[in-house]
């Protein structure tokens, strides 16, 4: 596995195995998010789940859940 920088941590660390997800961000999170914030963000999202009693059947909790991936990840909601 290569290593790539972190736009999260700022450190150059190995890349996650592949795109986490088949869409645009998907690819952002593959190219410039490293293995261990991703790791991170899996613990972080569950306790986002419960939290909120998403249900991710319903797209709005699934919308949810991205704008939160996304600010986790990269310090800003999407525009």
């Amino acid at each position: 596995m290569s290593d790539v920088p972190c736009v999260r941590c700022g450190q150059t660390r190995q890349r996650i195995a592949a795109p986490p997800f088949r869409n645009v961000l998907g690819d952002r999170i593959y190219d410039s998010i490293c293995q261990t914030c991703w790791e991170e963000w899996l613990q972080h999202q569950t306790a986002v789940i419960n939290h909120y009693a998403l249900d991710l059947r319903d797209p709005r909790a699934r919308d949810f859940l991205t704008t939160q991936t996304e600010t986790f990840l990269f310090g800003e909601p999407p525009a």
